[in-house]
């Protein structure tokens, strides 16, 4: 069966909580709980999402509520944008891709070893156009999703106007990164920008 790669809208909501309750790591991945909401969020956000995991009885599972209550919020809202992957009805992969002002932080980073101020320069409105996370189902690996999910990054980026498309893989090629490897960046046209200790910032210009 084919893949079909769609934008996350309000309406897919339930295929994308189901993605991550289910599929995204179902293979023990260091990353559970995720739902990919982090990264536009504020350090106020943050402290508040902690204060209600405690409420939820605190651990794993009590984060893992009160993360999957905010992502639900924000891909309802449309403040959670990307693509999901599906084979038939079932979500195989996600990219989370947005407008770079958008978002709090970019790259890898550690929840728990967060700067105390997120404030940077941000682009303008439309400039630069950021894809900051891969998710692929273990069952799933290896079919090319990421790159049918950057390829319609891509495709969307330059048909809404922007200047650059952005992405931010690890400098740690040990283990396969969140934010994408490198080389996948690099086979779509991607060239290096900028880089610090942990993140490349990898840019392609689009007009």
């Amino acid at each position: 069966m084919a893949f079909v790669i769609k934008a996350l809208t309000p309406d897919l909501t339930e295929a994308y909580l189901d993605f991550f309750d289910r599929r995204a790591f179902s293979d023990g991945s260091p990353y559970y709980p995720c739902y990919c909401n982090a990264f536009n969020l504020g350090m106020t956000e943050i402290s508040e999402l902690r204060k209600q995991a405690q409420l939820y009885g605190g651990g794993t599972e009590g984060w893992k509520q009160a993360l999957r209550e905010s992502a639900a919020a924000m891909v309802r809202s449309g403040r959670i944008k990307g693509y999901l992957a599906f084979e038939g009805d079932q979500a195989a992969a996600w990219c989370n891709a947005n407008d770079r002002a958008n978002y709090c932080r970019t790259g890898e980073f550690d929840l728990d070893d967060l700067p105390e101020n997120d404030s940077c320069e941000l682009p303008p409105y439309g400039q630069i156009k950021s894809v900051v996370c891969f998710a692929v189902s273990p069952q799933y690996r290896g079919r090319g999703l990421a790159s049918m999910l950057l390829e319609r990054f891509l495709a969307d980026a330059k048909s809404e106007g922007y200047a650059f498309a952005e992405g931010c893989p690890s400098v740690n090629t040990e283990e396969p990164p969140f934010t994408g490897p490198k080389r996948l960046f690099e086979k779509a046209g991607f060239e290096e920008y900028a880089r610090n200790d942990h993140t490349i910032v990898m840019r392609k210009a689009l007009k």
